[in-house]
């Protein structure tokens, strides 16, 4: 039981370390739902810092309406999107102050190529429009508390809390391609707009051994705009399952939700912004050391429903290390 219960300490200290970053956008600039923090859950449960560097990768060449697969200009407007690729990493710093409260800390690098056509409405002519960049994104400040331990009449021990922060505007909103033509907002590496968050996590280690199950929602409500463009409200869930199938590999499998609102502003593209998605996430997780963790997730779409015209990916690849110190 004492076993028991430290692994549920970690639990809810860590379940809400990784706020689920969220795809979005017309162009299909995006990152990865899947929550990470789930693989390592198991490895600490006492005060202390954990890095964690995370990798994703995202190829948006999908183009959708509704739920539909559509072809360039099947659906007229003064672009047409072609493909996002987008290489990810994401840096954390996680702090566990004691059982009951931790902050995390995440900012993302993001690698974004971007290619549409531009459409003339008056001549008709077609101008093929890249964008390549590296840029900083939006850094999120993430804090947890614990709200109770519970353990039923057999024997599964549960943790819930809540998750609390802000999403800050660190990201550059400026960035324009070789021909100096300005990207669009959505394509953007930030956002430009403070963000609240809001969330609330359940965890619980099973009876039967090596086996335990967590689920989390997390709102993300911008508070403002910035120069025409306000970004649509967020809303994640995940719920997913660990089975230790060794001392050093997990085995993970997660269902991904995610619900984005329309965005607004003169700068914006309401019409082809936000949606519903569905992933399934299989995973797995490799300790090298009793501190040392490698991990890696393919997310899979299940379904996905986009508000008028949007690019979206059929696949994505997560790789990351986490360390404790």
């Amino acid at each position: 039981m004492k076993q028991q219960k430290l692994v549920i300490a970690a639990l809810a200290a860590l379940c809400g370390a990784f706020a689920a970053l969220e795809a979005r956008a017309s162009c299909g600039s995006a990152y990865c739902v899947t929550n990470t923090n789930w693989d390592t859950h198991g490895a600490w449960s006492e005060p202390g810092l954990r890095l964690d560097l995370r990798y994703e990768s995202i190829n948006q060449d999908r183009l959708q309406e509704g739920r539909k697969k559509i072809s360039p200009g099947d659906v007229p407007r003064d672009h047409d999107e072609i493909e996002t690729k987008n290489q990810n990493w994401v840096a954390g710093v996680d702090y566990t102050i004691n059982a009951d409260w931790g902050v995390n800390v995440t900012l993302p690098l993001v690698k974004r190529h971007h290619f549409h056509v531009q459409n003339d409405p008056d001549t008709g002519e077609q101008t093929p429009e890249t964008w390549d960049f590296t840029k900083l994104g939006d850094a999120r400040v993430l804090a947890r508390y614990r709200l109770g331990t519970f353990e039923s009449s057999d024997h599964r021990l549960g943790t819930a809390g809540l998750n609390f922060g802000v999403k800050l505007p660190t990201g550059q909103r400026d960035v324009r391609n070789a021909d100096g033509e300005l990207a669009e907002r959505t394509l953007q590496p930030g956002t430009g707009t403070t963000d609240a968050l809001l969330g609330a996590y359940f965890s619980q280690v099973l009876p039967i051994k090596d086996l335990s199950w967590f689920a989390q929602g997390l709102l993300q409500e911008p508070l403002n705009s910035k120069d025409g463009y306000r970004p649509g409200r967020r809303v994640t869930l995940d719920a997913g399952v660990r089975y230790e199938a060794t001392e050093r590999v997990g085995l993970l499998l997660q269902m991904n939700g995610l619900y984005r609102g329309r965005d607004s502003g003169v700068n914006a593209e309401p019409e082809d912004s936000g949606g519903k998605s569905l992933f399934l996430s299989p995973g797995v997780s490799v300790g090298f050391t009793k501190d040392v963790r490698l991990y890696g997730f393919l997310q899979l779409p299940l379904y996905q429903y986009v508000n008028g015209v949007q690019l979206v990916a059929n696949r994505a690849v997560i790789l990351g290390l986490s360390s404790r110190f």
